[in-house]
């Protein structure tokens, strides 16, 4: 073999790298079985004790922190928790650049866009657009959007063409904020390892929560509006008596009843050592102090350092003084700082001071307009401590000095000046924003403004002059990241555009727990089966190189997931099984092809060589077209589908490397080292096993044809009368599943729920007579937040005989509803159409590279009208049994991902076949071509039926232990093996053959007119 060294060396280059990015999850599973041993089953201390570990180095130089982020997720489907997909509304960003524009006609076209967007591929501006021109033809938009704001991009001139492009960049601005916020509020949400991430369409963020239990908290912590405010500061020695005699307050109050976390204060932890962010320096709080004096109760606070108190002086300290205990007081060298900032609090202490803070007897010491706030980031690099300030409120309504909407661009920069330079934040704003600004700055000159987001400070630069014009620099000790992230912050209040959801899946924790025994149940058990077939089939040298080729494909696979940081689903497993059950195919192809050259008498070495070299290209034609297949299904597909389709991609081109490579490099060093001389590539099964079958597939061609159309024609008379089974994918709707304590009859569940949601539900048993899904698309239009809550009550109130006695609302919610999924209409419209798309668009990249692989019409024809016949018959069988099986078999995403799987197994299956014909062509050029087809197709007849075989064990094993959430799936790749097996035998490579015989009598008539 060549290059056999460069081969040797990838792959240990490659293992290395996999060692590298596996070891993360490792490490990061030797942390959460220590945490949970010292949490006793307590989740907060679980918590505590990862989060004190957090910015801890623990690996190579990495913390925990980053380690967790470096791991391989489990996803949704495996560990419980919320997938959300956002959308934002533009009808309310095209208001806001318009100046909120009361034009009739404008707001009218709004409307009727908003309308037609459900049902039309065409984005919102284009809809828009055509339905003002609709309702005014002669008018221009220039006329709506020529604002203050607008006008050095859009003026009376502009064309139509222009202000649309101007739009669309002011849309995807409006997006790119809205990502930033939604990403702020995650990350204080607290969720490990969290995804955000923009989608395709415009206006789409998907945010996926794993380990979430408090969905109806994310719906109003995602769906909020973001409060871009402006406000006056109080500096720290004009409040710093009314803190004092809050603290009095506190020590005089009984706080038994709160948690003892001013007690049980930690030394270690609070040692923060000269952290800068407005100006100030912070020192501990030490040495017990009872004195109102500030000049006195300051020099204590100097006068000890925390690791030389005991625990009896802290406890006494936290007694004495329950606020100073946790707020660490702004001051340097015994002095008060200046600034809004009062102190900086450990994270784990921040809601006990709010707590305290909002206690009414602590409210009545401090100023009435006195409002405190947090930080938004961390000023430490263990991101352990952070800032609170102190707000002054000077509207009596409570409002701030001056809202974020008056922002109408932010952009940041890099100062350069003699001597330094320096990360800068520009900010414009608009004429009426202006004049504010201008008596705001002035009438707070050498103080401080806070830039507040979703109630958090981002920053609170000091004013050092009156501000006019509307154009403001804010400068300070800022990254170049976070002078970006304060530059996105002000843009935020730019357009007021609010965000709804319109696809939501919840899975509860439990469910996650089934599915990860269920996929590993069937992961194994389909790994065994594959590796006792091929000892079986080819002797146990030649099985167990294989097998160890699927081992080493498995860690491969497992190791680049890993450094993509992917997110392993329970579809992932499907992949990654099926690709085992694929990946066999290579192994057999080799081993089917050296058995012809040992039958032909050649010796071990030379038969080996011969099959690695004639197996080469029908692999690398079968894995291409299959991978071809993947990376459509990770175009159009989302979410577990897209996770499916990258473990079957990077899964593939492992097996590639270890089938075609790594085995070979182990038979050759073993020949070498004349460990083997003889080896049969059969056992006494398999010996006189399809050996030279003489079947006439052509004679039966015309029997062939008719079995799949019958079935077809069937199909489209079931499909015009009983229909197919869509799932809320495509219709739009709601999935609850739901779980009691004894088993429960769905006509039943159905004849409860039909009064309380209106006759709009459906109900199965879901794995088990305990368990059952309902469906239901009542109020799937209104996106109110309240309408999810009012279903829940619904279910709640319909259900409440089948439930223990006693069982609450929240109680049924979170034990009884083990996941919920939702899909709005916008989106189950989307799908259903990139559905369309994508099997279209898979079938024809299909035909058009057989057609390039082949340069032959005849094969890429006979290719297209075998794939349409595997998915048309798969559709077919669909319709006619989804009533009767004991099993949901659901048109939705993951039966289009099955679909376009069969696709390319099935081209997989054609290739190898076609392969042998052009190969047997061009030896014998002359022969009668009806033979050559007929030749081919017996000759790869053994393998094509141990690779079906393999892989329908396979899929077997999935879809009997692989559960319910995907055995729809599972069956339809489990029909399309069986189909797209008989259609390359009986449909593509006849239909070729048809063509063929054409083009040669036509060729032979040319030449005869001669």
């Amino acid at each position: 073999m060549q290059n056999k060294g460069f081969v040797k060396v990838f792959s240990v280059l490659l293992t290395l790298v996999c060692l590298f990015y596996l070891s993360f999850s490792f490490v990061t599973r030797y942390y959460s079985s220590k945490a949970a041993e010292y949490a006793a089953g307590d989740p907060a201390k679980e918590s505590q004790f990862i989060d004190s570990l957090s910015t801890q180095k623990v690996w190579l130089g990495y913390t925990l922190k980053q380690c967790r982020e470096m791991e391989i997720s489990l996803g949704l489907d495996l560990k419980g928790g919320m997938n959300v997909v956002l959308e934002l509304n533009v009808a309310d960003v095209l208001r806001s650049l318009s100046n909120k524009n009361t034009d009739e006609n404008f707001n009218k076209a709004l409307d009727l866009a908003y309308a037609r967007q459900n049902t039309s591929q065409k984005d919102f501006i284009d809809l828009f657009a055509e339905e003002y021109k609709k309702l005014d033809p002669g008018a221009r938009l220039s006329a709506i959007f020529s604002t203050f704001e607008l006008k050095d991009r859009i003026t009376p001139q502009s064309t139509d063409a222009q202000v649309i492009s101007v739009i669309r960049e002011e849309l995807k601005s409006a997006i790119d904020n809205s990502f930033n916020v939604l990403r702020t509020r995650i990350d204080r949400f607290g969720v490990v390892s969290p995804n955000i991430q923009r989608l395709e369409t415009a206006g789409r963020i998907l945010v996926e929560l794993p380990g979430v239990k408090e969905p109806e908290r994310v719906r109003k912590l995602l769906q909020g509006s973001a409060n871009l405010e402006f406000w006056e500061t109080y500096d720290l020695p004009e409040i710093y008596q009314q803190l004092i005699a809050a603290d009095n307050v506190l020590a005089k109050l009984d706080l038994s009843k709160f948690d003892a976390a001013a007690a049980e204060a930690p030394v270690a932890d609070s040692a923060l050592v000269a952290t800068d962010s407005t100006a100030a320096v912070t020192e501990e709080v030490a040495e017990v102090a009872d004195s109102a004096s500030v000049d006195t109760l300051l020099a204590k606070i100097e006068q000890k350092q925390p690791d030389t108190q005991s625990s009896q002086s802290m406890e006494e300290f936290a007694k004495q003084h329950p606020l100073f205990a946790l707020l660490q007081i702004n001051q340097y060298n015994g002095q008060l700082a200046g600034g809004p900032v009062v102190g900086v609090a450990h994270v784990k202490d921040m809601a006990k001071i709010d707590e305290y803070l909002n206690m009414k007897q602590v409210k009545d010491v401090l100023p009435r307009n006195l409002s405190l706030k947090w930080g938004v980031k961390a000023i430490d690099e263990k991101e352990q401590f952070f800032q609170l300030y102190a707000i002054k409120v000077t509207n009596r309504d409570g409002s701030p000095a001056l809202g974020g909407d008056v922002v109408t661009d932010a952009r940041d920069d890099f100062n350069q000046q003699p001597g330094r330079a320096e990360s800068e934040v520009s900010m414009t704003m608009n004429a009426e924003g202006a004049k504010a600004w201008a008596r705001l700055t002035k009438e707070n000159i050498g103080k401080s403004v806070a830039i507040i987001l979703d109630d958090m400070v981002y920053s609170a630069p000091r004013v050092n002059d009156e501000i006019t014009g509307g154009r403001s620099s804010i400068t300070g000790d800022f990254t170049p990241e976070e002078a970006k992230d304060l530059a996105n912050v002000l843009k935020s209040g730019k357009m007021a555009a609010s965000v709804q959801i319109v696809q939501e899946d919840v899975v509860g924790p439990s469910l996650g727990q089934e599915a990860i025994t269920a996929g590993v149940i069937s992961f194994v058990i389909a790994l065994v089966l594959l590796m006792c077939y091929m000892c079986a089939a080819y002797g146990l040298v030649p099985g167990m190189i294989a097998n160890g080729a699927l081992l080493i494909n498995i860690f491969f696979t497992m190791g680049i997931l890993a450094s993509f940081q992917a997110v392993l689903t329970l579809a992932g497993i499907a992949g990654m099984v099926l690709t085992l059950g694929m990946a066999v195919d290579a192994n057999v192809l080799i081993y089917e092809r050296t058995k012809e050259e040992l039958r032909a008498g050649k010796n071990l070495k030379k038969a080996l060589d011969d099959g690695y070299k004639n197996a080469f290209s029908a692999i690398f034609d079968s894995n291409l077209t299959t991978i071809i297949t993947g990376i459509v299904l990770f175009y159009f597909g989302t979410g577990p589908i897209r996770g499916f389709a990258t473990t079957l991609i990077i899964g593939l081109i492992a097996s590639f490397i270890t089938a075609v490579f790594l085995t070979r490099i182990v038979y050759e060093g073993l020949i070498a080292k004349e460990k083997i001389k003889t080896l049969p590539f059969t056992t006494s099964f398999t010996k006189d096993l399809l050996v030279n079958p003489t079947v006439n597939f052509l004679g039966k061609r015309k029997t062939g044809y008719l079995i799949p159309l019958a079935l077809i024609l069937v199909g489209i008379a079931s499909f015009f009368t009983i229909g197919l089974n869509n799932g809320i994918d495509f219709t739009g709707g709601r999935n609850y599943i739901v779980r009691f304590d004894q088993p429960v009859q769905t006509d039943n569940v159905r004849g409860m729920l039909s009064d309380q949601l209106d006759g709009a539900v459906s109900v199965i048993t879901i794995g088990s007579a305990d368990q059952v899904r309902i469906s239901t698309n009542y109020k799937i239009a209104d996106s109110n937040a309240e309408v999810d809550r009012e279903i829940e009550t619904k279910l709640y109130e319909g259900l409440k005989p089948l439930l223990k006695d006693g069982t609450t609302l929240d109680q049924f919610v979170d034990t009884n509803i083990q996941s919920s999924q939702k899909v709005g209409p916008s989106m189950a419209d989307d799908i259903k159409n990139s559905a369309y798309l994508a099997v279209l668009f898979s079938m024809i990249c299909m035909a058009a590279y057989i057609l390039l692989r082949f340069r032959d019409v005849s094969f890429s024809a006979g290719a297209f009208a075998s794939v349409a016949v595997t998915t048309f018959s798969i559709i077919a069988l669909y319709s006619l049994l989804w009533k009767f099986m004991p099993f949901s078999m659901e048109v939705d995403q993951t039966f289009i991902a099955a679909i376009l799987t069969i696709i390319g197994y099935s081209i997989n299956d054609t290739v190898v076949v076609f392969d042998r014909i052009r190969e047997t062509i061009g030896l014998y050029p002359k022969r009668d071509r009806y033979q050559v087809i007929n030749d081919a197709l017996n000759s790869t007849l053994s393998r094509t039926l141990n690779t079906s075989l393999t892989t329908f064990v396979v899929v077997l094993c999935i879809f009997i232990l692989g559960g319910d959430t995907i055995r729809s799936f599972t069956f339809a790749i489990a029909l399309g093996v069986v189909i797209g097996t008989y259609s390359t035998l009986f449909v593509a490579t006849p239909i070729a053959y048809e063509i063929q015989k054409r083009s040669l009598a036509k060729k032979a008539a040319k030449e005869s007119a001669k």
